[in-house]
């Protein structure tokens, strides 16, 4: 059975990565796997230099899940989000 990291820091993460992409995409090929995800907090700033490893050493891109956060409450394919506005 394959298996994929869904919860990967990189260096671009604000406060809490320190991985180097180039790192993280070796060491996902080494262990034989064949996709990868990267959840940054707060940055996107990785995104280009993540997709264009990946392609460089063959591992497939997973879609990004983006966290929507307005002021207050808002309704987008059938789910409800809110933002921290909304807390009372």
């Amino acid at each position: 059975m394959a298996f994929t990291h869904l919860h990967v820091h990189t260096e671009y993460s604000l406060l809490d990565g320190a991985a180097r992409i180039k790192d993280i995409v070796a060491r996902a090929k080494e262990l034989g796997m064949d996709s990868l995800a990267i959840t940054d907090h707060g940055a996107m700033f990785g995104v280009i230099e993540f997709y264009k490893e990946c392609r460089k050493q063959g591992i497939k891109i997973l879609p990004p899940d983006v966290n929507v956060c307005d002021v207050g409450f808002s309704v987008a394919n059938e789910q409800i989000f809110f933002g921290l506005a909304a807390i009372k």
